[in-house]
This record gives structure tokens, sequence and C-alpha cells, in this order.
């Protein structure tokens, strides 16, 4: 018989896989490092997925596995607004999407695109951490 406190541990150390995309590296590397590996204490280590085009978003999406998706709403072509509502029509249990906004004047375009969270360009580590964890709490809480 297996030790429940033990399983509880290993599936806290299993990574969430989180997919950052943007055309642009710069902004992709922004996200990377304003969240780095570990999120919060309470979460486990985070493993990036990044992507620069939208069939590379598409092939990772579905091949699953994702705990989040955060998405560069000043990407081009396509935008992650548009991505994120593509998203949740297309794939069915969709992780939460986050979408980075140019201004905040723009957050209400995250909601028609439906995504979970918002947060605003340029990348600000704890406003986006505190975005990320808010998502992604209730998720983890579900797995242990």
């Amino acid at each position: 018989m297996s030790d429940p406190s033990t399983e509880v541990a290993s599936a806290r150390q299993t990574p969430l896989r989180v997919l950052v995309y943007s055309d642009d590296a710069e902004t992709r590397a922004q996200v990377v490092t304003a969240l780095g590996r570990r999120i919060h204490p309470d979460l486990p280590p985070v493993e990036y997925v990044e992507c620069a085009t939208l069939p590379v978003v598409l092939q990772q999406m579905d091949a699953g596995g994702l705990a989040l998706a955060i998405l560069d709403g000043e990407a081009t072509p396509a935008g992650g607004m548009g991505v994120a509502r593509q998203l949740k029509d297309e794939i069915f249990r969709c992780p939460p999407l986050l979408v980075l906004t140019g201004r905040a004047q723009d957050a209400w375009l995250a909601t028609w695109s439906r995504a979970d969270g918002v947060s605003q360009h340029p990348v600000d580590p704890m406003r986006l951490a505190d975005a990320v964890i808010s998502l992604l709490a209730p998720a983890s809480a579900a797995t242990a």
C-alpha cells in the first residue's frame, strides 16, 4: 500500500506545463523570467512551452497536458485575443487562458476573447504572477 503523503508530494512535484505564445522572443523571455521556475511555494514547478506561431500553438494545445496558456494580445499576425477565442471554440476542456494586453483599456477585449485572465504590457512580474496563481491554484488543488 502506498503512502498518501508521498503521492501528494509526488503530484506537487510534477511540473505544470505553461504555454507562452508571442511572435516576439523578448516578450516570451520577459514572461518566463517574470514567473520563474517556481511561481508559488504551494504550486509545482513550471515547465514552459514557448511558441512563436499559431500553428505551433494549435499543435501544442491539441497534444494536451498544458495547465495554462499565456497569449500575447499584441502578437502578429495572429493576436492572442483572437487565438484565445479560437481555442475556447475548438478545444474541449481548454486549459485556462491568460491574455497580455497592450493597454489597460483593452481588458474588455479579453472578455470578448473569453480569456480566463488578463495582464498587460509591459510585463509586471508581481501582477503577472498574481494573475497566473489565480488561474493555476484551482487546477493544482484538484490534482492534489
